[in-house]
């Protein structure tokens, strides 16, 4: 009788930490975040105090990382239109280039991203960049885990969103998000 009783009062606590600490993905963060100037509501993905932007210099710095699940850790990222950017981009798992290597490709509106993919995948020679497409605004090159860099660009001018993806064979069904140019 003892031990279930202990079983239960177990089983409630775990109950209970898991809904403390579990839960919705899309919580709200009430952080706002200076983009370029500008002052934006933030989703708990995005809210990095890597976001904010100086006005003096207007370079705007954002961070993304990819794990060896095959996922980024933002669906989103922001900056002003025509802005610098400097994004610090790393691979936080431990799987090789060969095996699990994620990048960052910045695609032009209207790109059809499955399409992009595939024609990735047969740029083995190249980082699975393709070299004949004009679809590229910029990416980083393919990382192995532990490894990072940082890609300077500018941002598009024309306000909207603009999707990000990895070109590793088969990455861009899940590895995928959404850069914000206001």
């Amino acid at each position: 009788m003892k031990t279930k009783m202990k079983n239960a009062i177990l089983l409630s606590a775990l109950s209970l930490l898991l809904i403390a600490c579990g839960g919705e993905e899309n919580k709200k963060d009430d952080s706002k975040i200076t983009v370029g100037g500008t002052n934006t509501e933030a989703t708990s993905e995005e809210s990095e105090d890597k976001m904010t932007a100086d006005n003096e210099s207007d370079v705007i710095e954002l961070s993304l990382e990819g794990n060896d699940q095959m996922k980024y850790n933002k669906k989103r990222l922001r900056a002003k239109a025509g802005a610098e950017v400097e994004l610090t981009f790393k691979h936080v798992g431990e799987m090789s280039k060969q095996a699990m290597g994620h990048n960052f490709v910045l695609l032009k509106k209207g790109t059809d991203i499955m399409e992009f993919g595939e024609k990735a995948a047969g740029a083995v020679d190249n980082d699975y960049i393709p070299e004949d497409t004009d679809a590229i605004i910029a990416h980083t090159e393919m990382l192995g885990g532990g490894e990072s860099t940082v890609l300077k660009f500018t941002a598009p001018t024309e306000k909207g969103e603009y999707d990000f993806i990895c070109s590793f064979p088969g990455h861009v069904a899940l590895m995928k998000g959404k850069f914000i140019v206001n």
